[in-house]
């Protein structure tokens, strides 16, 4: 494998260290090499605080060895003053030789302005390394950045034969300790977490971020889409109503101005519906449970309007499968045709 990839990986494993804690700025991991060997290491660990970069510099035993290494950086460098000054600065500073970057700030402002700073200060840059990687580690921010809405992903447990639960409404649980591991993690990467009334008013979830450990590391905006807001009775619940593409795109405009820039959809086959309908979901994630639950009048992860034909069917694209645990999880994106008129969705 190309020495590049291989410490552009190094790199992308330190930005994850700042899951949960750097929005709405991405997770950013910097890994500082000399003669083959890393020398220093960082990665964004909260918004506010210093940059991966400068983190890194930060680690050096000696800072004058950074004079002649390279620098590997998931995303390009900032070259704007904002809550803390400009990382090129720094790395023009620190004497840097080459910095190989994974991906372009996405922001039209500043894509590629790094590249010409560093080159004009006579580094030598090479970017799109490990790229779609970097990509996709910071996707809720990328789509936030450009479009101002959070990125949405709709994560359902269901069971071989597609239920999500018994017509009494009880899901716990359908999948296992492995996979619900997984899900706090989603929780821990989301600012916002939306579910079902029927989910608030049967599990009362508190959807919070916990640590491998358990410990309770964040507990993320919570929403309920419900038209009975004296039902849900919990102050830490805002209710939402979601029945068209109208509301979910006011819905999705208003999370975004306050900087949410990821929404996880947990529960509710109506709501699931109603997204996807809507065309207001970015990624699926469905966790499939070897079990067979049957039932007349048992839920599935869609609910809503009866289609017609097969043609109205999402059809999903970059599918990935694997497996954790004993379940099987399925990451998809909906590829979206037409938006349904208003009265589709009932």
């Amino acid at each position: 494998m190309d020495f590049d990839c291989v410490m552009m990986r190094k790199a992308i494993a330190l930005a994850g260290r700042g899951a949960g804690f750097t929005s709405p700025n991405p997770m950013v991991g910097a890994v500082i090499v000399r003669d083959g060997q890393i020398i220093g290491r960082g990665w964004h660990k909260k918004c506010g605080g210093p940059h991966a970069e400068v983190n890194a510099f930060a680690s050096l035993k000696n800072p004058a060895d950074a004079a002649g290494a390279s620098l590997y950086v998931t995303l390009e460098p900032c070259s704007t003053t904002g809550r803390t000054p400009p990382c090129c600065d720094a790395i023009i500073r620190h004497g840097i030789a080459r910095v190989v970057i994974g991906c372009t700030d996405p922001n039209p402002k500043h894509a590629g302005r790094a590249v010409s700073i560093l080159e004009q200060a006579g580094i030598q840059v090479r970017c799109g390394v490990e790229e779609s990687a970097c990509r996709r580690l910071n996707a809720p921010f990328m789509k936030w950045i450009v479009s101002g809405r959070p990125y949405v992903l709709l994560k359902m447990a269901e069971t071989l034969d597609g239920k999500t639960a018994c017509a009494s409404g009880n899901s716990r649980w359908i999948t296992g300790e492995a996979a619900r591991k997984r899900v706090a993690h989603l929780r821990l990467l989301s600012d916002a977490v939306l579910a079902g009334a029927n989910t608030w008013l049967i599990d009362h979830p508190r959807f919070t971020a916990r640590t491998p450990s358990g410990e309770v590391v964040k507990t993320p905006r919570l929403f309920a889409a419900s038209h009975h807001p004296e039902k849900i009775a919990r102050t830490d619940v805002t209710c939402v109503s979601l029945d068209t593409p109208a509301q979910w795109d006011d819905f999705l405009s208003r999370l975004g101005a306050e900087q949410i820039t990821m929404l996880l959809i947990e529960g509710g086959g109506e709501l699931a519906s109603s997204a996807v309908r809507a065309h207001a979901v970015d990624e699926i994630e469905f966790h499939i449970a070897p079990k067979l639950l049957g039932g007349l009048h048992s839920h599935t992860a869609m609910d809503g309007a009866d289609p017609l034909t097969l043609s109205e069917a999402v059809s999903l694209s970059d599918m990935q499968v694997r497996r954790i645990g004993g379940d099987l999880v399925v990451n998809a994106k909906p590829v979206y045709g037409r938006m349904p008129d208003t009265k589709d969705i009932r």
